[in-house]
């Protein structure tokens, strides 16, 4: 699978990471488009170190798990990083 086709897989998984975790990733639809598409390269990657599998279908399962795993793992770091980031919270 093209890297163009795992950037249209990531703004899909970007949508399914924002119905999923509303509240932890902060800065709207975008960072979660973005995140998205970041989570989903990652994860892309990692299954074809993991699996050995060089091309991935688009319309196979497996791709679109590693997909969806790899966002909410990059959106969860994400929220992580900017969640203690400079702000303090009264007790």
């Amino acid at each position: 699978m093209g890297f163009l086709a795992w950037i249209i897989l990531g703004l899909i998984v970007g949508a399914i990471v924002k119905a999923v975790m509303p509240g932890r990733v902060g800065g709207g639809w975008v960072t979660s488009l973005v995140l998205g598409v970041v989570g989903a390269i990652v994860g892309g990657w990692i299954g074809s170190l993991l699996f050995g599998k060089g091309d991935l279908a688009f319309f196979d399962l497996g791709t679109w798990i590693l997909a969806i795993v790899g966002g909410l793992v990059v959106a969860g770091i994400y929220g992580a990083i900017t969640g203690r980031r400079g702000t303090t919270r009264a007790p």
